[in-house]
């Protein structure tokens, strides 16, 4: 019997044990799926893509195995098991011990279409709380996803730059018809250029564990909304395709989520992904890999403009699809390498250098400081302690104007390096806040000022505590207090998308939660 046959013949609802009033066929490039009332039979096609061979029997019940064991990790009570098909004298058989072996399916409960996320998605139905859930169980499933020597080389370098470089070559022949050439140009720069300035990111994703055996077609398609969150269909196929760094993973369904329409909730899921995780780093790897992810789907449907059998319409459908997917590509890949300037800013005792030196360890970006560089001007020791009245000595207006022009000039040089950096100061004027904005103009980097807050008596508890600390390099005491937030300028002038206000009494893991929130809103919106 031939595929073609057993096709047929599995269209026959009498040979199933579930005894349905009718079978219905969805076929997809590599499998053929039978809905069976509340059952799913799917079976593999006797074909070879090269990145995935199904052509013998064994090889299907192989990956058949595959299939359920991998996608057990998620939803284990959706996949029943690979049940055998077998033949004899010219009928099919499923669940009975006549016949011989003739091929093998799997099993598994039918889910429910009006939950899945796409549809759930377009009625407006998917709720903050939902996201959260959703984070939440693709964080748990990276946690425990398995981790090795040999998985852990997919995150190499090398082998990334071959990914990335297949892609570029297999889509060069769509240059011009699916993306522009300059678009093309501009991707292939900014995607090696960012390879190139972050090989030690990539070096510390393989030693931090990072590299895991995940789901690799992480899409809205694939994730089913019931009481239990169902993530299902993931790839059995090819180990390649699943091994990697698990940001490449949820950056998958981040970057679905902005070509829905959806970047604010992608905004969302990621953040709560990063404090579900606590792997900040990651932030530094998702335009990179959504811009991956998007530019792969585009060449996947590029591919279908070479199948014959479509129709003009359908050609223009096509041609539309991957068209978006290399636009959006793009857009990630103008993000890559912009650098960032964080203006760590607030009345002394705010935590403001506490702040400023977990995101500089972090991301391994330079935190320039002003009490080091006040003192440095004054040719004094960081640690030399300087309590001048209020406004007098180092503290003048004028010492102040030099100390942070300093700070700017220092700035600039890091940022011409094509590396982000923090400046560490009070930014208590609002002239000193606009040098930050004319800088990060001129060098064409985003801005964020960061004000840190917290009660008056916070502050005095924590100014005497730091008294005692004699590696401190600053001078701010309770005595001055009053008169620094008297003459510090209440910040007006900067919009939202510069400015963000953080309570300091908040644990330190939340408040760096609440800065990344706060990013990936910022570059949603610009997408939206």
């Amino acid at each position: 019997m031939d595929f073609r046959q057993l096709i047929r013949a599995l269209q026959n609802p009498k040979i199933y044990p579930e005894q349905p009033p009718k079978v219905e066929l969805v076929q997809t490039h590599i499998s053929a799926i039978f809905l069976v009332g509340d059952r799913v039979y799917k079976i593999k096609k006797p074909v070879d893509f090269g990145f995935l061979d199904f052509t013998t029997l064994e090889k299907r019940k192989y990956f058949c195995e595959q299939e359920v064991a991998l996608n057990r990790r998620l939803c284990p009570e959706i996949y029943l098991g690979v049940v055998e098909i077998k033949g004899q004298d010219g009928q099919i058989f499923i669940g009975q011990e006549q016949g011989e072996v003739i091929e093998y399916a799997v099993l598994m409960k039918k889910l429910p279409s009006e939950k899945m996320m796409d549809r759930l998605l377009a009625q407006g139905k998917v709720s903050a709380a939902t996201l959260q859930r959703l984070a939440s169980k693709i964080a748990s499933f990276h946690k425990q996803a398995k981790s090795d020597e040999e998985i852990s080389a997919y995150g190499q370098l090398q082998v990334i730059q071959q990914n990335i470089e297949e892609n570029f070559v297999q889509t060069e022949k769509y240059v011009g018809t699916c993306l522009p050439p300059n678009s093309f140009q501009e991707i292939k720069e900014n995607t090696y250029r960012f390879l190139e300035n972050k090989k030690n990111l990539f070096k510390q994703r393989i030693t931090s564990g990072m590299i895991r055996d995940g789901h690799g077609d992480l899409h809205l398609q694939h994730i089913c909304l019931t009481d239990e969150i169902l993530i299902f269909d993931c790839i059995e196929f090819n180990d390649r395709f699943r091994y990697g760094d698990v940001a490449a993973d949820i950056a998958f369904l981040l970057m679905d989520l902005d070509y829905h329409g959806f970047p604010m909730l992608s905004a969302e899921l990621a953040a709560y992904y990063l404090r579900d995780t606590k792997d900040w780093p990651l932030y530094l790897l998702l335009n990179f890999y959504k811009s991956y992810r998007a530019y792969v789907r585009g060449k996947v449907t590029s591919f279908r403009l070479e199948e014959k059998e479509i129709s003009p319409p359908e050609k223009e459908s096509i041609l539309k699809e991957a068209q978006r997917y290399f636009s959006l590509a793009h857009y990630y890949a103008q993000k890559l390498n912009v650098p960032n300037i964080f203006l760590m800013g607030g009345l002394i005792g705010t935590g403001k250098s506490t702040v400023a030196r977990a995101l500089g360890n972090l991301f391994h970006w330079p935190v320039l400081s002003s009490d080091v560089i006040r003192k440095e001007l004054a040719n004094l020791p960081p640690q030399t302690r300087c309590l001048e009245n209020f406004q007098q000595g180092i503290y003048a207006p004028d010492f102040s104007q030099r100390t942070y022009q300093t700070l700017y000039a220092q700035a600039e040089q890091i940022l011409r390096a094509g590396n982000s950096v923090i400046i560490d100061a009070s930014f208590n004027k609002k002239k000193y806040r606009a040098m930050g904005m004319e800088l990060a103009s001129k060098i064409g980097a985003n801005i964020f000022f960061l004000e840190c807050t917290c009660p008056a008596e916070e502050i005095k508890k924590r100014l005497a505590r730091r008294a005692s600390d004699i590696q401190e390099p600053s001078d701010g005491r309770w005595e001055i207090f009053a008169d620094l937030k008297r003459d510090f300028e209440e910040v007006v002038e900067l919009p939202s998308s510069s400015h963000l206000v953080l309570d300091t009494r908040a644990p330190l893991e939340e408040i760096l939660g609440s800065i990344f929130h706060y990013l990936l809103q910022q570059e949603a919106k610009d997408l939206a």
